[in-house]
């Protein structure tokens, strides 16, 4: 099992700061079911024992940063301590996953049935993932031009449903007919965004400043939705990889595991308004 997660998503190509591949577990133990997950938190695992699976693989690392204990004392102790016990495995694939082609943006990709795609930030010549389509990211062309309004309520029926939706900045009747997707937070590749000259950008975790510079510089317009819901996507092709390559039973988690669980429209103008 990590030796056919490892080839489809080398470690070598994950960012330097990330922590990728396997977390607990003994390589040589034999792995009959899977969960997939984008988090790995105590629902998530929950929902993976009561499956019977051996081997949780996650998107985000649990054990990003350096820790000198995994005592049972603190939240991720706690799960470590869980999954030891429980005998399950935990790998991660992140930025490695990123980067892979076909990887977590050619899933969100495949959501709005983009064609012709090509990454929007390629791996680094001489980097070990430069080549054959890799990078973070994706570009290409919707199947029918829509404005930016019908694109976001479009965006909203075809990501997973969370309570944050999907937010648009831009002219809403701008038309788009070439977009740019990047699974998890993007607003580091919004000048690769508007050096390729897309119509809009989707992505997740946009800022107030760094958002509202791009637009006033004549950007593409933005489409900002929930992180969890650009990467679930993924998990589904993770999950028939696995299946198909290796023969095992695969769980996929539709746990909604992002943070923000409540959503209120501002009301309109006429809204606000007192009554006589």
């Amino acid at each position: 099992m990590v030796a056919e997660l490892e080839r489809r998503y080398p470690p070598a190509w994950a960012e330097e700061w990330d922590r990728v591949g396997l977390v607990v577990g003994d390589p040589s133990t034999p792995v009959r079911r899977v969960a997939c997950v984008v988090d790995v938190v105590p629902e998530t695992v929950d929902e993976a024992l009561a499956a019977g699976a051996d081997m949780i693989v996650a998107h985000h690392p649990l054990l990003l940063r350096g820790v000198s204990s995994v005592a049972a004392t603190s939240f991720k102790g706690r799960i470590v301590h869980r999954l030891i016990k429980a005998d399950v495995a935990l790998h991660v694939a992140h930025t490695n996953a990123d980067t892979a082609n076909p990887g977590v943006s050619d899933a969100l990709a495949a959501r709005f049935g983009l064609t012709g795609l090509r990454p929007l930030h390629p791996a680094a010549p001489g980097s070990p993932a430069a080549g054959d389509g890799r990078g973070i990211g994706r570009i290409g062309e919707l199947p029918t031009p829509m404005t930016l309004a019908e694109l976001t309520r479009h965006a909203a029926a075809v990501l997973p449903v969370t309570a944050w939706g999907v937010r648009a900045a831009g002219d809403p009747d701008r038309t788009v007919r070439t977009l740019a997707v990047s699974g998890g937070s993007g607003d580091a590749f919004l000048a690769e965004a508007t050096a390729a000259g897309v119509d809009a950008f989707l992505t997740a975790d946009l800022r107030h400043h760094p958002a509202g510079e791009h637009l006033a510089a004549g950007g593409p317009a933005l489409l900002d939705a929930a992180h969890w819901a650009t990467e679930r996507p993924w998990l589904d092709d993770l999950a028939a990889h696995l299946r198909a390559a290796l023969g095992v039973e695969t769980i996929v988690s539709d746990l909604d595991t992002d943070p923000w669980t409540v959503h209120a429209a501002a009301p309109t103008v006429a809204e606000k308004e007192p009554r006589p």
